[in-house]
């Protein structure tokens, strides 16, 4: 395997920051700022892993542009009736798959852990993120996000962005 060079370094640090702030934002639901992680043509999916390997095209959630992130957040808190609960990620490193001038592709495992206002936790879901990113304004984005998660069914209704 070829050394890593400083600039590779740096832009795994780069990634791993953006997924950390990303799912602190998340975890600290302040879903407001979550549509800011991304460029304004974008996507959003969650898909079960049997679907996305056969390439079947239903998933849980799907947004194709930053002003339906917007509006999934607002239907969230203002139209969605679910059981409180907060959300707590565990990611592991990102696996830079490619990078180009233009693009950086990354495959990402997590684990989300819920927490009902009763303080009893669960295993929500657990998967991998498929990421496409772009840098914009100095800013690494993402112009799609993928959650490919690994169990065949998700316990509850998914109102929260994973």
């Amino acid at each position: 395997m070829p050394m890593k060079t400083e600039s590779d370094v740096w832009l795994e640090t780069e990634i791993s920051s953006l997924f950390s702030r990303y799912a602190a934002c998340i975890d600290g639901d302040r879903l407001e700022e979550w549509p800011e992680f991304f460029v304004e043509q974008c996507c959003y999916k969650i898909q079960s892993r049997e679907n996305y390997d056969r390439k079947l095209p239903i998933s849980a959630m799907e947004c194709d542009s930053k002003n339906m992130l917007v509006d999934r957040i607002v239907s969230l808190r203002e139209a969605n009736i679910f059981a409180e609960h907060m959300y707590r990620h565990i990611i592991s490193i990102p696996l830079i798959l490619s990078k180009s001038d233009n693009e950086i592709t990354t495959q990402t495992n997590y684990l989300v852990i819920s927490t009902l206002q009763s303080g009893i936790s669960h295993i929500f879901s657990a998967g991998r993120y498929q990421d496409r990113l772009v840098r914009i304004d100095g800013q690494l984005k993402f112009v799609e996000r993928i959650v490919i998660f690994d169990t065949n069914s998700i316990r509850t209704q998914i109102v929260t962005p994973i």
